[in-house]
């Protein structure tokens, strides 16, 4: 009599003798069943960039009355980030992502879904300090990069906000997580 091998009989734990240790976890049963995910669609590289200059000059042209929005439950939000230059030391604009976290704003140094880091946290790295500018008003801040379990619990609340990130972020273990702290204005004080 031939045997019938299940689904339940290939994942138990190599070297069991119990029929009831998965090798790996029932969720993860299914998606052998269903096979590898597709990737998702990435639009070609020179249309990130024209949007990205499109996002800039539209919140530009309405005098920064429009291209930017707070998060919200199962959104990420948009903020024009402001670095100083690593190599010319001119101010530089970018439109980035963010989500909240208590005080801070979190964003991901992601350069559109292509390899490489953005030239934004090139920047940061060089020099931390920089300005925000978020729908409601502007901000002071230092940026850091999220490390150990701070950055996979930050990663875990920006998927909160975007359930697709893993899928679109071909570099997860390198992707840096970036912090923005408030910081105080000097020449307030």
């Amino acid at each position: 009599m031939p045997s019938s091998t299940t689904i339940s009989d290939t994942t138990r734990a190599v070297g069991s003798a119990s029929p009831t240790e998965p090798l790996i976890a029932p969720a993860d049963a299914d998606a052998v069943r269903r096979g590898p995910r597709p990737q998702p669609f990435l639009p070609p590289r020179w249309f990130v960039r024209t949007a990205w200059y499109a996002h800039r000059f539209y919140h530009r042209v309405t005098g920064g009355r429009r291209g930017l929005w707070p998060p919200s439950a199962g959104k990420w939000g948009t903020m024009e980030l402001t670095t100083v230059g690593r190599r010319s030391g001119r101010t530089r604009e970018a439109i980035v992502g963010y989500i909240e976290d208590g005080p801070n704003l979190v964003t991901m140094a992601m350069n559109g879904w292509s390899e490489g880091e953005p030239g934004w946290w090139l920047n940061l790295q060089a020099q931390p300090d920089a300005s925000v500018v978020l729908k409601g008003g502007g901000r002071l801040v230092r940026a850091r990069a999220a490390e150990g379990a701070e950055r996979e619990r930050l990663w875990a609340a920006y998927a909160d906000h975007w359930p697709e990130l893993d899928d679109y972020a071909p570099r997860r273990r390198s992707t840096a997580v970036v912090i923005l702290e408030r910081r105080a204005d000097r020449s307030a004080g």
